[in-house]
């Protein structure tokens, strides 16, 4: 039986419009929409609420309300399988946000517990802020220098697009959804853009490999061959890595499910944008070299006898 061969180049344009639009999509939305974040960065305060098995969301929404905490009707209310609450809000002075927390529990008529609450002022969110931008920017302009000295610019710049599109789209889904945005997130993402850099290295790699004494046919067709190569490993590995993940976001607590959420998205990104951006990408711009456009005036020459 013959070996399947993906046409992954003759479909390109495809997979292009593909990205294109998630990018388009998640540009507008983060624009139109934004980012909620969590209180670690903009400040505020998280309550856990325990034995609140019949209390409803509302409720709790009311007292906070009555009891005059600051941006009440946008508090983040969440349940858990344990059938606690998880309270956040925007108070940042600890004395007032002890108090809202004995409110609740007599009000709500929940069982005796002790205060459990988490109070992070602004200050402290800001530098949370700034020190996730710093990691972001220096990862990237770290991954650009590495990958020019190793390999060349034009895989570097079209690494770094995979890494932005599945930045995006991680960022995307969080703010369609409305999901908070929090140090774990930051976490994932950055761990996503190490396993997105290490699928598109074995693409190049093997394409470098391949490219090299090439005279026998296209460039496009020889990175074609190369993806169809590494092919079965790409998948094995997509699927080895995305099932852990999994296992912690339908089973794993909240703070575990946080951070597998923003991973399983990522993996799926970024093994995709391996193979169908960054090396069709790097396949288009480097066939414009003299070199590779007279092989492929050559083959598409004799192609057409």
């Amino acid at each position: 039986m013959p070996k399947r061969v993906f046409d992954i180049m003759g479909k390109r344009k495809i997979f292009f419009g593909i990205s294109a639009a998630i990018v388009v999509v998640a540009i507008a939305v983060l624009l139109l929409k934004g980012l909620t974040f969590g209180i670690e960065f903009q400040g505020g305060t998280v309550m856990t609420l325990q034995g609140a098995g019949t209390v409803g969301v509302e409720e709790v929404r009311e007292v906070l309300k009555a009891a005059e905490v600051p941006d009440a009707e946008n508090s983040v209310i969440q349940t858990t399988d344990d059938g606690s609450f998880i309270v956040r809000t925007a108070e940042s002075d600890t004395a007032r946000a002890q108090e809202t927390f004995s409110v609740l529990v007599s009000e709500l008529d929940l069982p005796e517990q002790d205060v459990n609450v988490t109070t992070i002022g602004p200050g402290w969110g800001a530098n949370v802020t700034r020190a996730a931008v710093i990691a972001l920017v220096v990862s990237i302009l770290s991954i650009l220098a590495y990958i020019s000295l190793r390999f060349e610019y034009k895989m570097s710049v079209t690494a770094v697009v995979a890494l932005v599109h599945d930045a995006l789209f991680v960022l995307g889904i969080y703010a369609i959804m409305g999901r908070e945005v929090t140090p774990n997130t930051i976490a994932a993402l950055l761990t996503i853009l190490g396993y997105s850099l290490y699928d598109t290295i074995v693409v190049f790699h093997r394409i470098r490999e391949n490219a090299t004494g090439l005279t026998k046919r296209s460039f496009m067709d020889m990175t074609n061959e190369s993806i169809n190569q590494i092919f079965m490993r790409w998948l094995n590995t997509g699927v080895i890595q995305i099932v852990p993940v999994l296992c912690l976001l339908f089973l794993g607590g909240e703070t575990l499910r946080d951070f597998a959420f923003a991973m399983a998205i990522g993996l799926v990104s970024s093994a995709y944008s391996s193979v169908a951006l960054a090396s069709p990408m790097y396949a288009v711009w480097k066939e414009r070299e003299p070199r590779f456009q007279a092989l492929k005036k050559k083959y598409e020459a004799q192609a057409s006898k």
